[in-house]
């Protein structure tokens, strides 16, 4: 849904949608997140009075997300629901402030900015689930990660390995012979 500029002129935009799993792509630093559920978002989107074409978007979301444990690399499922007060500038802002230092105020820090005639309310619901996500993408919180020493998954099996730890930083020291 691209959220024109032109039809905001004119009145508030109302949306109520459902993209299903695979329409929207995330990508991440090369991590498998993938949607598991279809994507429900509701919400409108607004020109913002008195401003040079600001956009504010509101809503709702809600979304199960799927990718690999960060411990144990097994499949996990993360429910998202979230509310989300979003502003968009033009990027002709950014690129006239990019010349001149200005000072920005702490709300200022979370605007966003568009290129062109709108907004593709995809890229919008994206970037907030992507900013949603837990930054530690656990399937549990009493999952046991990895062996380091086999490798194996220690939830599934108690493999017996016991990790020791050296101090390498003394490593040198053994080198050193005595006469």
């Amino acid at each position: 849904m691209f959220i024109s500029v032109q039809d905001l002129e004119l009145k508030k935009v109302h949306f109520d949608v459902a993209f299903p799993p695979g329409e929207i792509e995330f990508i991440n630093d090369g991590d498998r997140l993938s949607q598991a559920t279809p994507l429900q978002a509701e919400g409108s989107a607004e020109l913002l009075p008195h401003t040079s074409g600001e956009i504010r978007v509101r809503g709702k979301l809600a979304v199960t997300m799927q990718c690999d444990c960060n411990r144990c690399l097994e499949p996990a499922r993360f429910p998202l629901e979230s509310r989300f007060d979003l502003f968009y500038r033009p990027a002709e802002d950014a690129a006239a402030a990019e010349d001149a230092e200005v000072e920005i105020d702490p709300g200022e820090a979370e605007i966003g900015f568009y290129e062109g005639d709108g907004l593709d309310l995809k890229d919008v619901l994206r970037e907030h689930v992507l900013l949603a996500m837990p930054m530690q993408r656990v399937c549990r919180a009493e999952c046991q990660g990895i062996c380091p020493v086999c490798g194996q998954n220690r939830n599934l099996i108690n493999c017996g390995c016991e990790a020791k730890l050296v101090d390498d930083r003394w490593s040198a020291l053994k080198k050193v012979q005595l006469k």
